[in-house]
């Protein structure tokens, strides 16, 4: 994905709010969601976050600010149009470019009075519309590809020496996954209920079924399908990036007591499928270009099989994409103090890319489809404060963290309680570049019910 234009730090939009300094959505960035204006009745339909506003692609594609732009520009955008992106996403690079630069030149600085006063007929503002999931999502495969991750849940749950290796083997050879729930996918402000369960506490004779006591979240990327492959038919590691779209915030709430039980010995089920909170704006590959850097396998660990290899993985396989949690407590709330910052990693830092998950997803003939998203499990890092989940932060609850509530008081979290809400964030910056960030993924913890439904 070359640099262009829509790269250039000089560049500014005509649109006050897009040079913001506070602000995700400069003109370099031009994520792309769904939404309507709040409360109304209208159809949700696509939009581009520029600055403070969302540019409706609905009214857009209806006008003639697109006249004078090629014929595909204006064909994308209409495919925007609609209540979810997936049609958008099918057309493939070289629609999304055309959309991506005709946006551009119609809020640069330097476009004309009429092409201006059309895309200010298309403005709505931020803090007046609510959002709704991108894309119809057919399929949703969560990975598990961070190396940092794996080793400190493998210490904290087996008490082994630290030069004893944890992680399995075939996490080196194969990009780990599971198929997920699309269907409690939920888009930022979810309100996740704490799950009944059954879980199994050590050295009980037999399990119990109760309300989950050990919730967590877990930070991670969300990366969505553009055109798909046909069935039997695999994508190779050198096309991989043209059938990715573009990247958004992923929290995979976990049930980590339930989890603990039913993972002896297959995958997670009921443990994960109880929510997924996605932030609404996907930022485009196109967007991340210039954050693109080297990856490499630290040389102690086997080198990938030659199906997940190449010359053009290496060299920009990684993603520089800093992330943060932060956590708003109840108590934190009531006294107006906001949330505090708990971990921040970089995606970096991640054992393998995104290229090559796709790839391997596609290696026996899974058919993908435009619109499916893959998380690409928790981004943790190195170091203790690069944790991606409160079960790591805290130890599984020997180390609990300490939250200030304000006044000399403190409050403790092992695991996510009752009124906590989670909040993701990222950016990407770099010297020469406009920084872009991601907005926010938020989801708040609602009570478990009072009694699980019997028959």
């Amino acid at each position: 994905m070359p640099l262009d234009h829509t790269h250039d730090v000089q560049k500014c939009s005509w649109l006050d709010s897009a040079q913001d300094k506070n602000s995700d959505f400069p003109i370099q960035n031009l994520p792309f969601g769904i939404f309507r204006r709040r409360g109304s009745a209208t159809a949700f339909r696509g939009g581009v976050a520029i600055g403070d506003q969302v540019i409706d692609l609905a009214t857009l594609a209806a006008g003639s600010a697109l006249h004078g732009h090629p014929e595909l520009a204006r064909q994308a955008a209409q495919a925007c149009a609609q209540p979810v992106l997936n049609d958008f996403l099918a057309q493939g690079p070289p629609a999304w470019r055309a959309l991506r630069h005709a946006l551009f030149a119609l809020l640069a600085r330097g476009a004309s009075p009429a092409q201006a006063a059309a895309v200010q007929a298309a403005l709505v503002p931020q803090a007046d519309v609510e959002h709704a999931v991108p894309t119809r999502i057919g399929d949703y495969t969560d990975f598990y590809t961070s190396y940092y991750h794996a080793d400190n849940f493998g210490r904290i749950m087996r008490d082994v020496p630290p030069h004893e290796e944890v992680v399995s083997p075939n996490f080196h050879w194969i990009p780990l996954a599971y198929h997920g729930r699309a269907s409690s996918i939920g888009v930022s402000g979810q309100r996740v209920r704490r799950p009944w369960g059954q879980s199994h506490a050590a050295g009980a004779d037999a399990p119990r079924v109760e309300p989950c006591a050990w919730l967590d979240y877990e930070m991670e990327l969300g990366f969505y399908v553009g055109p798909g492959n046909e069935p039997g038919d695999s994508v190779p590691l050198a096309q991989a990036e043209n059938h990715l779209f573009g990247v958004c915030l992923l929290n995979d709430w976990s049930a980590r007591d339930i989890q603990f039980w039913e993972m002896a010995p297959l995958g997670p089920f009921l443990s994960k499928s109880l929510a997924t909170t996605i932030s609404p704006w996907i930022v485009t590959m196109d967007a991340l270009a210039p954050f693109r850097g080297e990856w490499r396998r630290e040389s102690r660990f086997p080198q990938p099989l030659p199906y997940l290899d190449n010359a053009q993985n290496q060299a920009t396989g990684s993603i520089d994409i800093q992330l943060e949690t932060l956590l708003e407590t109840p108590a934190r709330r009531a006294r107006a103090m906001g949330p505090v910052r708990i971990a921040g990693t970089s995606f970096r830092h991640q054992h393998w890319t995104a290229a090559q998950m796709l790839t391997h997803h596609t290696m026996n003939g899974c058919n993908l489809q435009p619109g499916d998203l893959f998380g690409s499990g928790t981004v943790s890092g190195p170091t203790a404060g690069e944790a991606a989940a409160i079960t790591e932060l805290s130890k599984a609850g020997r180390e609990p963290l300490r939250i200030d509530c304000g006044n000399g008081q403190f409050e403790e979290r092992s695991f996510l309680a009752d009124g906590d809400a989670v909040i993701l964030r990222a950016w990407c910056e770099q010297a020469g570049f406009a920084r872009i960030g991601f907005g926010q993924c938020r989801g708040e913890v609602l009570p478990a019910h009072s009694a699980m439904p019997t028959s």
